[in-house]
């Protein structure tokens, strides 16, 4: 399944997974600030929704540095900014972390960015969805491994050796990523040094079907991150505890370890489009489970549902991206991808919040409709062409590029489509 994955590629994989196990601060980021810090739940809630503007912000904005000034500076620099932040925020001031955490956010936003740029620039066009899937597979790994190792480290010494812990991690993952990606070329991207090539909205109208694609995303990752907010309260306001919500969530991550990586290599010459419609579906199918009642056996297949959906849906999205992005703007095609995949973190809790405390009958029916709304728009835009339509020989479009060998790395700093590999 990863045979065909560049080495360059797996050893950016590697180091996601490495810098995933140490990035469990913002998952104790609201018990940190309401106890240690000793701020109210309104306090706290201000501070990290201003950090997840950030997040969103850095997703959004990375890809246009890398497109010029390079993607592995990019991702070098937004690594040391975001594990400089994270190790003095334990002896800042409470005023300062209005300004420092959204940085570190921020940085951390654009590194994401950078390494989805990497792995596009890698990999031909057509063969990217196993690099990308095996990239998600270690992120999930380490995030497996990250909260539990968090709680440890919190309850044996104190939650600020939990930022300690992540800036190092950062900074190491800096270095790590220095070693793999030796610097190459001008450092500069085509558009850098060609004023002529087409701008970022001139390339997106001439591919119509990535907007839509965008579009239903952002739509998705509203319905879709509801499980880290409102379903939670659903199940306690029906009897389940939160160990039963814990099981839940695990299930999430079990089926994904397990099938995301065969299922990429399964459905790699289907074409994109109609795979990411039909995982958007799930995810409204899922939801949509929910509506008849709260048992633990609606709560689960609503799971199953949920996470076959994302199965299908995020690396054959953030591949099909990928393939559509000119060369000079590949890191601005995936920051929108990467920015877009993330809105739920900050649009999700207080709209589902707002609608749940509103009517929470409405909440289910208004999150399926809209994912599977999502989904059809997607679907439906095969009209519009793209390289998705293009058939497939070997599990890539006839014209790709062969890739780089396997000890290369990418042209990461010139824009090049030379090819490896990156997750």
């Amino acid at each position: 399944m990863v045979r065909g994955v560049p080495r360059t590629v797996r050893l950016l994989a590697f180091g996601a997974f490495l810098n995933a196990v140490v990035s469990f601060t913002f998952v104790y980021l609201f018990v940190y600030l309401t106890g240690p810090r000793g701020l109210s739940v309104s306090q706290a809630g201000v501070i990290s929704g201003i950090g997840g503007i950030g997040l969103v912000a850095g997703n959004f904005t990375g890809g246009w540095f890398g497109d010029r000034y390079g993607h592995r500076r990019t991702l070098l620099t937004g690594a040391c900014v975001s594990g400089a932040a994270l190790l003095t925020l334990p002896v800042l001031p409470l005023s300062a972390l209005y300004a420092v955490l959204p940085l570190a956010q921020y940085a951390s936003g654009a590194v994401r960015a950078a390494n989805a740029a990497l792995v596009a620039v890698s990999v031909p066009e057509g063969g990217r969805r196993q690099s990308f899937a095996l990239t998600r597979f270690a992120s999930n790994g380490g995030f497996t491994v990250g909260p539990p190792l968090g709680a440890l480290i919190a309850a044996a010494w104190s939650y600020d050796w939990l930022f300690l812990a992540d800036g190092l991690g950062t900074l190491l993952f800096a270095g790590y990523g220095a070693a793999i990606l030796p610097a190459r070329g001008a450092g500069r991207t085509v558009r850098a040094r060609d004023p002529r090539a087409p701008g970022l909205w001139h390339e997106l109208r001439a591919r119509p079907a990535v907007p839509v694609l965008l579009a239903a995303i952002v739509c998705v990752d509203l319905v879709y991150r509801q499980q880290y907010s409102t379903l939670p309260v659903f199940l306690a306001d029906h009897g389940h505890g939160t160990q039963f919500y814990g099981w839940l969530i695990a299930v999430n991550g079990g089926v994904i370890l397990c099938l995301e990586l065969p299922v990429a290599h399964a459905l790699r010459e289907r074409a994109a489009l109609p795979v990411v419609g039909t995982g958007l579906l799930l995810v409204g199918l899922g939801y949509a489970v929910l509506i008849p009642g709260a048992g633990a056996l609606f709560a689960v297949t609503m799971m199953v549902s949920l996470t076959m959906g994302e199965i299908l849906y995020k690396t054959t999205a953030t591949a099909y991206v990928a393939d559509e992005a000119p060369t000079h703007a590949q890191g601005r095609f995936q920051s929108l991808y990467a920015g877009a995949s993330i809105s739920g973190q900050v649009l999700a809790p207080p709209l589902g919040g707002a609608l749940y405390a509103a009517s929470p009958a409405l909440l289910w029916p208004l999150c399926a409709a809209l994912a599977c709304g999502a989904g059809v728009a997607v679907l439906a835009s095969r009209r519009l062409g793209g390289s998705s339509s293009r058939p497939l020989r070997g599990g890539r479009p006839a014209e790709a590029p062969e890739p780089a060998g396997p000890g290369h790395a990418p042209a990461a700093e010139t824009g090049s489509p030379a090819r490896g590999s990156a997750g």
